[in-house]
């Protein structure tokens, strides 16, 4: 590897480690945000992502794309669909924090992996190996046992699992010829009327907390586009740099850190019931993480097989 590759490596690992933190803070600005509620939280969170970045596509000079997305019926729905499946996302997790649930929610980040690697499964027809299953397996005891110490289905949890997995399944799908901030405008721009409904509905019922405790409330709704956005960025940025290995091993700093916010800092109650199932889960994803490793590596191996056996020309 040469200097230039072993710099991008670390900017790139850099910028995958300051997104997933981003995301993993997430819990402390939303509950900031209170007394607004999870839908006021959504509606401002589109609006300002959608501002954003439609002031830095217009100082680039950057809307072709606008037109040709709208010519490609397949990618203008697969962008609609990706943005209802993100704000479903979206409103959930808000909904969980503001409610003491934000443990809950880090739960469903550390299902993500699984779930995405079952709905491969599902929906990709896709082939999985033996450690894979195992993971898949494990995961789903966590989720029974949970439901039956918990004395409820854990559904918040596997809501933002599924709906997030679901979103990744449809960018991977027809998503793959936009870049993050294209892809980012085009769903909250898709967004965009429901979030004015919404601010019109709570404004006119008085169910409208942005006046409140002027400046700093409005000013913490108005930068969520900018909370939204840099962490997309940072993530599109790294994923041109690092391994897919890499990117697999940062995520879990998202769920860690979020886990770690809700019992440390806003004071959420951990039964050891619950730990034991979070526990189960961590099992799961160590089998993933060392299947993802040995997968890793044989294709290292195999590649400088190919290498090595190549005749000279």
């Amino acid at each position: 590897m040469s200097g230039d590759e072993r710099e991008e490596l670390r900017r790139g690992t850099a910028y995958g480690f300051l997104a997933y933190a981003i995301w993993g803070v997430f819990p402390l600005y939303f509950a900031a945000l209170k007394p607004a509620g999870a839908w006021e939280i959504l509606a401002h969170r589109i609006v300002w992502t959608l501002v954003f970045c439609a002031v830095i596509l217009l100082v680039r000079r950057d809307l072709v794309w606008a037109r040709q997305l709208v010519a490609r019926p397949r990618l203008a729905g697969g962008v609609t669909l990706a943005a209802l499946l993100i704000a479903t996302n979206w409103v959930i997790y808000v909904f969980a924090v503001l409610t003491g649930r934000t443990t809950e929610a880090a739960l469903g980040y550390f299902l993500n992996p699984i779930v995405t690697v079952a709905l491969g499964v599902v929906v990709l027809r896709e082939r999985l190996r033996p450690l894979q299953w195992a993971a898949v397996a494990i995961g789903a005891v966590a989720g029974v046992y949970l439901s039956v110490v918990g004395g409820q289905f854990p559904l918040i949890a596997l809501s933002l699992a599924f709906s997030f997995a679901a979103y990744g399944l449809v960018k991977k799908k027809v998503g793959a010829s936009l870049d993050a901030m294209h892809s980012l405008a085009a769903e909250t721009a898709v967004l965009f009327p429901v979030a004015v409904v919404v601010l019109v509905a709570l404004g006119v019922g008085g169910g409208t907390t942005f006046t409140q405790d002027v400046p700093l409330h409005p000013a913490l709704l108005l930068v969520a586009g900018v909370v939204t956005a840099v962490p997309l960025l940072l993530f599109a940025a790294a994923a041109r740099r690092i391994p897919l290995t890499t990117v697999g091993l940062l995520q879990f700093i998202t769920p860690v850190l979020q886990l770690l916010c809700g019992v440390l800092l806003l004071d959420e109650h951990m039964s050891t019931a619950r730990w034991v199932g979070f526990g189960i889960v961590w099992v799961a994803l160590l089998v993933l993480t060392v299947d993802m490793l040995a997968d890793r590596q044989g294709r290292r191996r195999r590649f400088a097989s190919s290498v090595i056996e190549e005749p000279a020309p």
